[in-house]
């Protein structure tokens, strides 16, 4: 049955210092209103964990129907594939940053401001400090792609 919970997919923009990377990220959910807050659960065995561990912030670009292939691409560990924001166009977060892919429906800046480690994924909790809209569009959703997980 938890296959059967909606997720969208969204590529989770990351630093630590001058190093960037992205991450495709499916477990995310609004958490709060006032202020705005998202949560993100990341796989603690991931690169891109440590680096919002260090840094405390991440972006997460919205992605747009039609747009596996770019999920899939993010998918693959950096320390395998190199550098996956080579050939694409993408812009640094003013608030984190962060990487957002500009061919993307929209994008938020997140804080982290607290973290629950109890399992095989960290639940970050982040504040939304930036987002801006690039353009409408029905967003791509993990059940469409026929995969079972995006972490």
């Amino acid at each position: 049955m938890l296959r059967k919970i909606p997720h969208g997919l969204y590529i989770c923009g990351v630093k630590d210092g001058e190093e960037l990377n992205g991450f495709t990220a499916s477990w995310v959910m609004q958490s709060s209103f006032k202020p705005p807050m998202v949560i993100n659960c990341v796989n603690q065995s991931s690169g891109s964990h440590e680096m919002i561990k260090k840094s405390g912030v991440f972006a997460l670009s919205f992605l747009e129907d039609g747009q596996k292939d770019l999920a899939a691409k993010f998918f693959k560990p950096q320390r395998r594939v190199g550098n996956k924001l080579a050939d694409l166009d993408f812009t640094l977060g003013a608030e984190t940053g962060c990487p957002i892919i500009t061919d993307s429906l929209g994008y938020i800046e997140c804080k982290v401001v607290d973290a629950l480690n109890q399992s095989d994924h960290t639940v970050f909790l982040g504040e939304v400090v930036g987002s801006g809209v690039h353009r409408e569009g029905k967003q791509l959703l993990l059940e469409s792609t026929g995969w079972n997980y995006g972490g």
